[in-house]
């Protein structure tokens, strides 16, 4: 009932639209001044005269690239969208002005609309406009060019009386085609059309004749010019070919995946409810029975699995290519290396894989037979209760028989009891709870908490009245066909001549779980992959791939290409050779090869460029990293006892790219807990928290005992400014905070007194006036609700409750911890159990006498109950939304008169912040300088200083990044319960407990009662309360009471008896009554409850925000509850600017253009998109309108969607993945409700919530906890993102450092194809000497520390930008690689090749020291260079790498064949010939010392003068004072932080452990001294100065 009761329309009521300066709807007029030449002069309000430009969706989401070469990498990555020059206003922009209803610029008489558009064309035609759209411009250009003339040519036709709008004539000629628009020339690739401008004041228009007559009229969406569209359509079915191809593809799809199109039914589908039936039914769309109740959730079957991997497989280039050369390698003749070397080993590496995908899937499988073999009771008949049946149905007991839901058939009858879950959708027949009604959770469907009532139809509860009717009546069951609309249901019963509808409220759908009632009966209308939620699901899941993939697929390409043309090269030259050495040498003259032998020949000897196990070690990296997330103890929750558990490895590295998260609410941010948190009574605010587990919050989450800050001198790091969600930063338990303490840890000290002083205050002063109205403001809680208490015992410990509400739930036991326990309720009564005088005094039983219930309705907003006291007086009590309880007050005109000056001051302080908040994001700096960066080192600065300085820097960019500029929202004014103390002083002083004691008075003078009286300052003090709590996100309620007169009630009661039992428009009679008694009430106080959060989900998502990932809420759940949780969860801030688009109040598209516009003017600190479900469908059926939408969902910081059904969540998703190609996008839920989103994004990540496991079991990563996503992300997606990239990039490396050797040796060799390596020693290269180097660089490789990754959320959007491997990387390594075997081989060949006097120059001496030199390259660069943090996994590789190597060596030396390969002299080389020469070994050395210091002089010179935003952080990571500062930001996220630091971190805090103790026993001498000496100074009455002993505590700096 809060749910509905928090806002009125999206826009009234207590949750109030959060705006910026400007409102939605009005986009400030830009006057210009028009010229005799028809040119701009001037935009009033802009300082600079260049007219403003207003950037599309392509602009800000593009991947920044580096445009300058001075620019620095953080600047870029920060400030890409806020420094980055606005585009031109294009007509796109022009349009969606007009549709926002802005006054368009007029032209001067004289001057028409063409020219205007002409002259603005022709100004910015040639204009570069940076960070231009990725559409294609040629296709942008027409499209918006045409529209641009129709809007001129509306306007003018507009001016001149013409009402009808301009749409597209039938095709003509090219100059017929141009509208009111001259001949320019050739069009920009970015079209842009400034605004004309406005005639001058001479002028007989104004501005306000200057707007269009249609746009004060119900403007229509960009959508109204359907002959526009039915002629595009057309004309790109009739002349594209690709729309042929898609046709064919989409059926080829549906033959393949056996996808068929079931026809409609004629008339529905028939379900006859006959318990004797012995065949199933059959569909009569399809002749066949229905199917059964299996569903499945994996994305394979036994007979799809094989192609689909086949075509996945061969979808990565690489594995086409070597399938290409393995194929020309079997042609006899052509290969040199073998004939089954490549296809024996492709095939195994390409069913590795394919059994690690077919493995993944299987555990899918085992999940869904889970769920498809739970049992379910079903109603059997025997064979003689069916021979009886032709006759008349025995009077036997009922049997119901246990069978599988996989079992279960449409017609079957089911029988559910308490708490179990509906297997298929059913039909209510009977049900066991009071009234016929059965209580129905539908939290995994649509998200809701609330439990929604069903019952029977009215005709099946006389026919079903027993067990035993359902056997011998019948019923039948019309309903709609199987779709997937979750809040629309259309179907009949027929009962003999009788006939009703079916509606939502007799349905229950899979999913559903039965709640408060005892058990109920229904019957299965759909079954399996038919039933609703299912029908919602994503039935043919795709097969994910890393974006990666596809960078590396243009990479293959490259060198395959290069292969190509390497081979080219060679076989060219080799003719060119023969030629002209065929003369010379005897044995060329009849040795001719065809040319294209030897193109092949050479096209397998390079081939391996490529490496065959490119693919499957990378498959082993991922591996090994799906084992390291699962084995993080900080993404385990000890609660559910429940790890990460990554179920697939394929799309690691996407983990570190994501830019859009899409989120389920319930169950995934909330923990589905409603708690009492605040109540406003006679104008003071209480702050209840009566939760021992909120005491502690963080004890689960703590990071290290023996940690502890520093800081430096008097000024305190974390000290001053705690981060957002910590604790005091000297408390040993550094953990998240609950939600309210994580709020108000960041504005002021607590305003609100506990509720325990409350309580207190009541029992000793019962007479006050306060005491008095707090007392019936708890009466009004315990007995405004319609719950039912239930008891399993004698104390109040075993009394629970049974709500519709969890509202109602939350408010009943509230008012239990208060003292007004609900302890025993029937139909006519409700028993109180109160403890006047406290806990430990025995209670006293009070019987209310519940008169009448005036339920809630979402039309109503309130619900108010009618009781009589014991004392015999009749009480109203009405508890709502406060807009729709505010004017039914004895003071409603005061009220609202109060409301406005309240909403006054609200949307100033709200302007102000929005203001602070877009000056705090221009001001906050680029990433900190280290010192060795600093452009003027001082030369007489000590180095402490300087790392001092580097400290305060880091300290001071992390707080700005950390906190947002914000006023004090909280007025004492509005707070204190003494306003006579607030004259001259300030009486809020911060408790030791953290609470807040308001002056200086005892529990005796806590409240004045003069505050009590005065009426207009409590109204106005609890619209204050209220609207403080709505901002924190608190579902609220407002109170109000009437004592009703004996015959007043008793006139009324008669009018609300007509009406309950009226026949005809009974739910309106029944609030038309309820108007007339809901009058004149006192104001009884404001409640605010608490969805309560996840912990550390606001910390989370302000993580994620600085990373660059956009969040998105999609839930079910109705939109005052979402906004209040994004309120909750900071994706709405106090300064948020929100539109919410609605339906039902019109103007969709000029609200979307309009938000456009106030985004892009930048005047919008923090824009959230508000929409519902059904909003979004009408958007989505209207394909320019949709466009449009995407493009302000593109651009605002969040979007909030509400009452969205499964598959709109998917569509979302999908729109988003399709529009914007280089975004990575990720979703995460927890319920059936979530699978199908969880499908379509890139990432798909499972809560293991209270939902169940339905979306865990489809997802490829499954938490227990939403705040695990920071290290999940920011930590483990960022590592394996690099740790892949340098894999891959290393890969190529090597292979291009060591195949270049051989392409040179080519020449010496005359181009003959002759190696330079013996063959053995060529095909072990990859497997057995450089493989494990490159494996475990793709391992463990930490390029940053976890702690600094979490405390700078900035450094993840390098995966983001591609900025781990891309073409430019791609190309500097390559370039590495080629100077590199240069250096190798020509040091060989002129040192070593070309000496006299040496024991060995041939061929295999050479080839040997060529690898040795690359395998040693190799494992130094990768393992000792390119790893940042190394361990013994570092050492263990390169000794695996060379000490492999050279005991290969050995084994060739002594046991190779001679006449093997007789042109390589292997057998004793090693210990007679080039062994024992010292130059051979020399020249090694120095070969490998040469390429070892090129590279090293390459980086540091990089690391100069290009320093990368990475580098930056290395070097700041290496001050142990900086360190511990990003270890303090980032230990909520870590609890096994301190046992992670590694050795040296250990030895340093048994140092700094060391130094402590020491100063401690410094501090404690000083402290025993006498102090004789201080007071024989004192009486010679010298004054001399003793210099403080402060103890300096852990880590400090002095």
């Amino acid at each position: 009932m809060a749910d509905d009761s928090a806002v009125d329309g999206g826009e009234g009521g207590n949750m109030r639209r959060r705006r910026s300066a400007q409102d939605d709807g009005e986009v400030d007029g830009t006057e210009q001044w028009w010229d005799q030449t028809g040119a701009t002069k001037m935009f009033e309000g802009h300082q600079s005269e260049q007219p403003q430009r207003v950037g599309l969706s392509g602009d800000m989401e593009r991947r920044p690239s580096m445009t300058q070469a001075r620019k620095r990498k953080s600047d870029e990555m920060l400030y890409g969208n806020e420094r980055r020059s606005e585009p031109t206003q294009s007509a796109v922009t022009r349009a969606a002005a007009i549709m926002a209803g802005d006054a368009v610029p007029c032209p001067p008489a004289g001057v028409s609309s063409a020219s205007i558009a002409s002259v603005s064309n022709a100004g910015t035609r040639n204009r570069h406009t940076p960070g231009a759209s990725r559409i294609r411009p040629h296709i942008k250009d027409r499209g918006m060019s045409l529209r641009s003339s129709l809007f001129t040519k509306s306007l003018d036709r507009r001016a001149a009386g013409n009402d009808s709008f301009v749409e597209m004539q039938p095709i003509a000629s090219s100059t017929q085609l141009t509208v009111g628009r001259q001949r320019t020339e050739k069009k920009s690739d970015q079209p842009s059309v400034t605004i004309s401008p406005v005639a001058d004041s001479e002028s007989s228009l104004s501005a306000s004749q200057c707007k269009p007559s249609f746009v004060d009229q119900d403007m229509p969406p960009a959508s109204a010019l359907p002959n526009y569209q039915h002629w595009v359509q057309g004309e790109a079915n009739r002349y594209l070919p690709i729309q042929r191809m898609k046709e064919v593809y989409r059926k080829t799809r549906k033959l393949f995946l056996r996808i068929h199109e079931t026809p409609p039914s004629k008339d529905g589908r028939h379900v006859l409810v006959d318990a004797s039936r012995s065949e199933p039914f059959t569909d009569d769309r399809t002749g066949r029975p229905h199917i059964d109740n299996t569903i499945r959730s994996s994305k394979y079957t036994v007979w799809n699995f094989l192609p689909q991997q086949l075509y996945f497989q061969f979808s990565k280039l690489a594995n086409t290519y070597f399938l290409t050369v393995s194929t020309l390698q079997m042609i006899p003749g052509l290969s040199t290396t073998g004939t089954y070397t490549t296809i024996i080993p492709l095939l195994f590496f390409v069913s590795l894989s394919m059994a690690k995908e077919g493995y993944e899937d299987l555990r899918r499988h085992r999940l869904d037979k889970c769920e498809n073999y739970s049992e379910a009771r079903v109603l059997r008949v025997s064979q003689t209760e069916r021979k009886a049946a032709d006759g008349e149905m025995q009077d036997t007991p009922v049997l119901w028989e246990s069978v599988k839901w996989r079992s279960l058939q449409v017609g079957d009858i089911v029988k559910l009891q308490r708490d179990e879950p509906a297997p298929a959708d059913l039909v209510l027949l009977r049900s066991s709870g009071a009234n016929n009604l059965a209580y129905v959770e539908t939290m995994a469907l649509d998200g809701e908490t609330n439990l929604k009532p069903k019952q029977p139809p009215a005709d099946l509860i006389k026919l079903y009245g027993s067990e035993q009717g359902i056997l011998s009546n019948r019923a039948e069951f019309v309903v709609e066909d199987p779709n997937l609309d979750l809040y629309n249901f259309e179907g009949k019963v027929m009962t003999g001549d009788k006939i009703a509808p079916l509606t939502n409220n007799e349905v229950l759908y899979r999913g559903s779980i039965l709640r408060n009632t005892p058990d109920v009966i229904g019957a299965v209308i759909y079954s399996g992959e038919e039933c609703k939620i299912r029908m919602n699901a994503n039935k043919n899941p795709r097969i994910k791939a890393p974006s990666l993939q596809a960078i590396v697929n243009k990479v293959v390409l490259i060198i395959v290409c290069f292969v190509v043309f390497l081979a080219l090269f060679n076989t060219i030259a080799y003719r060119v050779w023969h030629g002209t050495n065929k003369t010379k040498r005897w044995y060329l003259i009849r040795a001719k090869v065809p040319f294209a032998h030897t193109l092949i020949t050479f096209i397998i000897m390079f081939n391996t460029m490529i490496p065959l196990s490119l693919y499957v070690s990378m498959e082993i990296i991922k591996v090994v990293q799906m084992l390291l997330l699962n084995s993080d103890v900080d993404m385990y929750d000890e609660v559910s006892n429940t790890p990460l558990e990554a179920r697939t490895s394929t799309i690691n590295e996407e983990l570190g790219q994501v830019s859009y998260i899409f989120s389920d609410k319930t169950g995934t941010l909330t923990e589905n807990v409603m708690q009492f948190r605040k109540m406003s009574v006679a104008g003071t605010a209480w702050l209840h928290d009566m939760d021992p587990a909120r005491s502690a919050p963080g004890e689960d989450m703590l990071k290290d005992h023996k940690r502890k800050p520093w800081g430096k001198g008097k000024k305190a790091l974390r000290s001053a400014s705690p981060i957002p969600g910590l604790r005091d930063p000297h408390d040993r338990n550094i953990g998240f905070l609950s939600q309210r303490q994580s709020l108000d840890a960041q504005r002021e000290p607590q305003h609100e007194l506990p509720t325990a002083e409350m309580i207190r205050y009541i029992q000793r002063r019962p007479h006050t006036l306060f005491a008095q109205k707090a007392k019936m403001m708890i009466l009004c809680m315990a007995l405004c609700h319609t719950c039912l208490p239930e008891r399993d015992g004698d104390g109040d410990d075993a009394l629970s409750y049974q709500a519709a509400l969890p509202d109602e739930l939350a408010l009943v036991q509230a008012a239990r911890e208060l003292g007004f326990v609900a302890y025993e309720r029937d139909i006519a009564a409700l028993v109180l159990k109160v403890y006047s005088n406290g806990l430990s005094h025995e209670p006293v039983y009070e019987r209310y006498e519940v008169l009448d219930v005036i339920e809630f309705s979402s039309k109503r907003k309130r619900m108010s109950v009618v009781v009589r006291f014991p004392d015999g007086r009749i009480c109203l009590m009405c508890k709502g939304a406060d807009s729709a309880v505010m004017q039914r007050l004895r003071l409603a005109y005061l009220a609202h008169q109060k409301s406005a000056e309240v909403e006054k001051r609200v949307n100033e302080r709200k302007s102000m912040e929005a203001q602070q908040a877009l000056h705090h994001r221009s001001s906050v700096g680029g990433f900190p300088r280290t010192s060795s960066q600093s452009t003027r080192p001082s030369l007489t600065r000590p180095s402490i200083s300087k790392a001092a300085s580097t400290r305060d820097d880091i300290d001071d960019w992390l707080m700005g990044r950390e906190h947002e500029a914000t006023i004090p929202r909280h007025d004492e004014r509005h707070y204190s319960p003494r306003p006579s103390a607030q004259f001259g002083r300030s009486s809020a002083v911060q408790s030791e407990s953290g609470g807040s004691v308001f002056g200086e008075a005892n529990d005796n003078e806590l409240v004045e009662d003069s505050l009590a009286a005065d009426d207009a300052l409590v109204i106005e003090r609890c619209l204050q309360h209220i609207n403080d709590f709505a901002t924190d996100g608190l579902r609220t309620l407002l109170y109000g009471y009437r004592f009703l007169e004996d015959d007043e009630y008793r006139i009324w009661k008669k009018s609300y008896h007509d009406a309950t039992t009226s026949l005809v428009n009974r739910q309106q009679r029944i609030e038309e009554a309820g108007e007339l008694i809901e009058q004149q009430l006192e104001l009884g106080g404001a409640t605010a409850i608490e969805d309560k959060l996840q912990s550390g989900v606001p910390e989370t998502i302000d993580r994620l925000r600085r990373a660059n990932i956009k969040m998105w809420m999609l839930t079910g759940d109705k939109r005052e509850t979402a906004i209040n949780i994004g309120h909750s969860c900071r994706l709405i801030k106090d300064f948020s600017s929100v539109t919410v688009l609605d339906h039902e109040t019109g103007n969709v598209a000029r609200r979307v253009a309009a938000f456009i516009l106030e985004i892009n003017k930048g005047g919008v600190a923090h824009a959230v998109v508000v929409i519902d479900g059904h909003t979004l469908s009408i958007i989505e059926a209207d394909a320019p309108l949709h466009a449009l939408f995407l493009e302000l969902a593109i651009l605002a910081d969040s979007v909030i969607c509400c009452r969205a059904s499964p598959s709109q969540k998917a569509g979302l998703v999908h729109a988003i993945r399709r529009r914007i190609k280089d975004s990575v996008t990720l979703a995460i839920g927890d319920g059936a409700n979530d699978i199908a989103m969880i499908q379509e994004a890139h990432v798909g990540i499972g809560i293991t919530g209270k939902e169940g496991l339905q979306a865990a079991r489809v997802s490829d990563y499954s938490i227990a906890q939403f705040r695990f996503l920071t290290k999940l992300l920011l930590v483990h997606g960022r590592w394996n993102y690099i740790r892949t990239c340098k894999y891959t990039v290393g890969t190529f490396w090597k292979e291009a450092l060591f195949y270049t050797t051989q392409a040179l040796f080519q020449r010496s060799a005359g181009y003959t194809g002759t190696s330079l390596y013996e063959s053995w020693s060529l095909s072990m290269f990859n497997t057995l000497f450089t493989s494990l180097v490159v494996i475990f660089l793709g391992i463990f490789e930490q390029d940053l520390r976890a702690s600094t990754l979490i405390a700078v959320p900035e450094l993840y959007t390098k995966g983001q930008r591609s900025g781990g491997f891309n073409l430019p990387i791609y190309l500097g390594w390559m370039f590495m690689a080629a100077s590199q075997s240069i250096i190798v081989f020509y040091t060989m060949r002129s040192l070593y090749g070309s000496a006299g006097f040496t024991l060995d120059q041939s061929l295999y001496a050479l080839g040997d020291m060529t690898y040795t030199a690359c395998v040693i390259i190799i494992a130094v660069k990768l393992q000792l260079i390119e790893q940042r943090y190394r361990t013994y996994m570092a050492a263990l590789g390169v000794f695996l790498a060379i000490g492999g190597w050279l005991l290969w060596n050995i084994v060739l030396a002594l046991a190779y064949h001679s006449g093997m390969n007789p042109q390589y002299y292997v057998k004793g080389s090693l210990f007679h010939t080039f062994g024992r020469n010292a130059l051979w070994w020399l020249v090694l050395l120095l070969t490998v010392t040469t390429c070892l210091a090129y590279e090293v002089a390459v980086r540091a010179l990089k690391h100069a003068f290009f320093p990368t935003d990475v580098e930056t952080f290395q070097t700041l990571e290496e001050d142990s004072g900086v360190r511990k500062r990003f270890e303090e930001a980032s230990a909520p996220w870590l609890r096994a932080g301190g046992r992670c630091e590694g050795q040296d971190g250990r030895v340093e805090s048994l140092r700094e452990a060391e130094e402590q103790a020491r100063r401690e026993r410094e501090v404690q001498e000083l402290l025993d001294k006498p102090r004789v000496m201080e007071e024989g100074r004192m009486m010679k009455g010298g004054v001399e100065r003793v210099e403080d002993v402060t103890p300096v505590g852990h880590g400090t700096r002095s």
